[in-house]
């Protein structure tokens, strides 16, 4: 019965506390014992003793089958896993000069992104000396978090990087899933 499992959860032999707070398999506290007193209660129920919270003091030991716990917290693991969603970053590009049917597409790909959560970055390129009209590319920015304001929140406002401006949007509380 002598396990030491590679998640670092101390079980039967492997515990060395003086002392520990015994919990039954039923969830019932029994008190406190000595560490060989409840390996040795564990043993007598055909069971394992595993260390549930080492922070506490004594530390928190439960008698229970250790195959099965760690059978339930890798499935608890896998379900927080598969409900989170990592929102990736994606990109729209558009120049300021930018035609009405053009920027009703860039807008509808901005739509679809943020609808599925992710983030959106806005960025308007310039060319040569369309630098000097930053003023017409941050209102076309505002124009585009106006529009899309109803799903979603700036995270960054417009910014000058080199030769493009960037804003950046992310999916509001409301509308996510």
């Amino acid at each position: 019965m002598k396990k030491k499992y590679s998640n670092g959860s101390l079980v039967n032999e492997y515990i060395k506390y003086p002392q520990v707070r015994l919990i039954d398999y039923l969830g019932k506290q029994l008190g406190i014992y000595s560490s060989e007193e409840a390996l040795s209660i564990a043993s007598n129920e055909g069971l394992d003793l595993v260390v549930i919270s080492d922070k506490s003091d004594p530390p928190v030991c439960k008698i229970i089958d250790y195959g099965k716990y760690k059978f339930t917290q890798e499935k608890k693991a896998k379900e927080t896993k598969k409900k989170q969603h990592n929102a990736s970053i994606k990109e729209v590009k558009m120049r300021y000069k930018i035609e009405y049917h053009d920027y009703k597409v860039r807008l509808n790909q901005a739509l679809r992104f943020l609808q599925a959560g992710d983030k959106v970055k806005i960025t308007i390129i310039f060319r040569g000396r369309e630098v000097q009209h930053v003023n017409l590319a941050i209102d076309l920015l505002n124009k585009m978090a106006k529009d899309l304001s109803e799903i979603s929140n700036i995270q960054q406002m417009p910014i000058k990087d080199g030769k493009n401006i960037i804003m950046i949007l992310t999916s509001s509380k409301k509308q996510a899933i």
